[in-house]
């Protein structure tokens, strides 16, 4: 805890400063699975890289103290030696600590504890003047409005050094039952029946179509099933929605369900090969066949903290739609026939998320109805190339996903105006605790999110004119194939050596 400390009162020393210069900065956090470009500058950060530990566990209680920039592989690596786990892991393993309570991070363990944030007891942040505070979820806290307003905020409101996690016991496998769907309607009946079991750990699902999908259904196991052990993390293991495709159509054909075992690491990063489906642009993209010799000869690539580094160096997160949009069940079936129509985007990834009470909301969450659980659908696949069209499109599903009472994560760019941003979330409540927290040298999280609309909202500005040099830019990137070998190129470079495309020059 003393390098902790010590750590912590260089960054406050160094907030500080910036608020007494009135210098605006970011946080610089070393790594991220946000699909926005960087807006970071060198001499205008302040550097969390090395808060990267876990720190102090309490068995007892069933907490831990973590530094916020542990990723997930090495959370769990760390819980499992004490015969815990976090409550809900999110599904790629280079997502932080401080990323999964900043952003709106879920997993197949929401439908019963909520987003990442809600197994978070307390946290430790700098103020923007440098002041080190404690805030936590108890009701008798002073401080207990910053720590829900946190949650949720990217990063807006002080900068997190420290969390305070709560744990559950740890079984060393995962039973996961497949369970095959053949509408969407059926998908959220079987969602909502697993729901109300007290034996079901783990619960999401994936559509490959509007009448084919699978929902699994996870409980924690001390013993394998005999000669039924899958694992996901070697080359020649099957990427998991080929894998429950294929036990799709075995389910179908002979039983009503398949169960199998899988040792519970595993099954926790069981999408990290492939990135669920998207490894399979990369494969489309490049005129690469697709099969499990390919899979397996390009497999070092595979892998998310690969991809997303390639994702971003090539260019292409531009024209990718990479979007988590959750919907009350209601709405489930109509939204995702909407989504068809308007993308053909499959398979769909579904994930259900129990609310927060009301007064327990984190920032995304804020107006969302604490009765209802929200149906998070992962749609990820590429957009269109027109960077006009590909803005409409998004803005199509941000208003649709409105207009169902629905929640869009923030960990993506958002293509609301201002005025559309805060009919959403609660601005009055937000830049009360700006002010009160000193957080005005910080980005605003809709500055932090928002893109150039390039005038396809109305009332937006049109794009200023195109320089040569944006014109020589604009013209590389989008040549097939540049960018996606430069992408790989500097993804091959990422593989042998630490390498940093967060921060501009």
């Amino acid at each position: 805890m003393d390098a902790h400390k010590a750590e912590v009162a260089k960054l406050a020393e160094r907030v500080h400063a910036f608020q007494q210069a009135s210098i605006p900065f970011r946080i610089y956090h070393g790594s991220t699975l946000s699909t926005r470009e960087s807006a970071r500058k060198r001499d205008e950060v302040i550097d969390t890289s090395r808060l990267n530990h876990v720190l102090q566990f309490n068995k007892q209680e069933k907490t831990v103290l973590v530094e916020p920039n542990v990723p997930m592989d090495a959370l769990v690596d760390a819980t499992l030696k004490e015969g815990l786990l976090p409550k809900v892991v999110m599904e790629l393993p280079n997502i932080t600590v401080g990323g999964g309570f900043a952003g709106t991070s879920g997993e197949s363990s929401s439908f019963r504890y909520g987003l990442f944030d809600r197994g978070v007891r307390s946290i430790e942040l700098v103020l923007g003047n440098g002041e080190v505070v404690w805030a936590t979820n108890g009701r008798d806290d002073p401080h207990r409005e910053l720590f829900f307003g946190c949650a949720g905020s990217c990063g807006t409101l002080g900068v997190v050094t420290l969390l305070e996690m709560e744990l559950i016991v740890a079984k060393p496998f995962a039973e996961l039952e497949y369970r095959a769907v053949a509408s969407v309607k059926e998908a959220v009946d079987v969602l909502q029946e697993a729901e109300r079991d007290p034996s079901v750990d783990y619960l999401d699902g994936i559509l490959y179509s509007m009448n084919s999908g699978v929902i699994m259904v996870g409980r924690l196991q001390d013993e394998p099933i005999p000669g039924r052990i899958q694992s996901f993390d070697k080359p020649s293991d099957p990427w998991l929605y080929l894998h429950a495709e294929g036990i799709l159509k075995r389910i179908k054909n002979n039983e009503k369900s398949y169960k199998e075992s899988i040792p519970i690491k595993t099954y926790f990063f069981r999408y990290d090969r492939g990135v669920f489906w998207s490894g399979l642009r990369a494969f489309k993209y490049f005129c690469t066949p697709f099969n499990a010799v390919t899979r397996y000869l390009l497999d070092p690539y595979m892998y998310s903290r690969t991809m997303v580094h390639a994702l971003h160096r090539s260019g292409l997160s531009s024209q990718t739609i990479i979007q988590d949009l959750a919907v009350p069940y209601e709405s489930a079936e109509a939204f995702i026939q909407w989504t068809d129509e308007r993308t053909g985007l499959w398979p769909l990834w579904l994930c259900p998320v129990k609310p927060a009470p009301a007064n327990e909301c984190s920032f995304s969450m804020a107006n969302i109805d604490p009765g209802k659980t929200l149906l998070d659908i992962g749609i990820w696949g590429m957009g269109p190339k027109d960077s006009r069209k590909f803005i409409a499109l998004n803005r199509e599903f941000e208003a649709k996903v409105a207009e169902l009472g629905g929640l869009k994560c923030l960990y993506a760019h958002a293509y609301y105006t201002e005025e559309e941003f805060w009919r959403i979330h609660d601005e009055k409540k937000y830049t009360g605790l700006r002010r009160k927290y000193h957080a005005g040298s910080l980005p605003s999280i809709y500055d932090k999110v928002k893109v150039d609309l390039q005038g396809v909202a109305r009332g937006q500005a049109a794009t200023k004119q195109e320089t040569w040099g944006e014109w020589m830019s604009r013209s590389f990137w989008g040549t097939w194939p540049l960018g996606g070998l430069y992408g790989v190129a500097s993804a091959t470079k990422g593989l042998l050596i630490e390498s940093d495309f967060l921060l501009k020059k």
